[in-house]
């Protein structure tokens, strides 16, 4: 379950909603995943193409991820620390290319879709999509060895 993209927008109010609101929402998922036989596993939402500070990605999030954390301890869930994750994986292949090969960051008059172009920092292209799908794998393979 990841979640904190639409959550912490202040200035949509039909999405938004506090820390306090965002931790009692992944609260009632975990609890009705497991009522329905599921095992939950929490992630930290993945990470903006923004901000960039010395080369390094930045947290956009503000305390969602942190928010993450807490429940997921509070209710002994699994994590994935996709925020970080992606993070660091974006800032080692470079802003230039996770805002041209990641990220909805077209150019105009290249796709039927998008005559305009487009800028968006968010939402990927499938070469970004299929990057974080890996990271998320490859996090989900670490889980299974921590098994206790």
């Amino acid at each position: 379950m990841q979640f904190g993209h639409n959550d912490a927008s202040e200035n949509k109010p039909l999405r938004y909603v506090n820390i306090e609101g965002y931790k009692e929402f992944l609260r009632l998922f975990v609890t009705q995943t497991r009522q329905k036989g599921g095992t939950p596993i929490l992630l930290t939402p993945v990470a903006r193409n923004y901000p960039w500070v010395d080369g390094h990605l930045e947290n956009v999030h503000g305390d969602y991820p942190a928010a993450v954390k807490e429940v997921a301890r509070e209710m002994n869930v699994k994590l994935i620390d996709l925020n970080q994750l992606s993070m660091d994986h974006f800032s080692k292949v470079g802003k230039e290319y996770v805002s041209k090969h990641y990220f909805m960051n077209l150019p105009a008059g290249k796709y039927m879709a998008y005559p305009e172009g487009q800028n968006d920092n968010t939402h990927f292209q499938p070469e970004g999509a299929t990057a974080v799908a890996q990271l998320v794998f490859n996090a989900l393979k670490n889980l299974d060895n921590d098994e206790s």
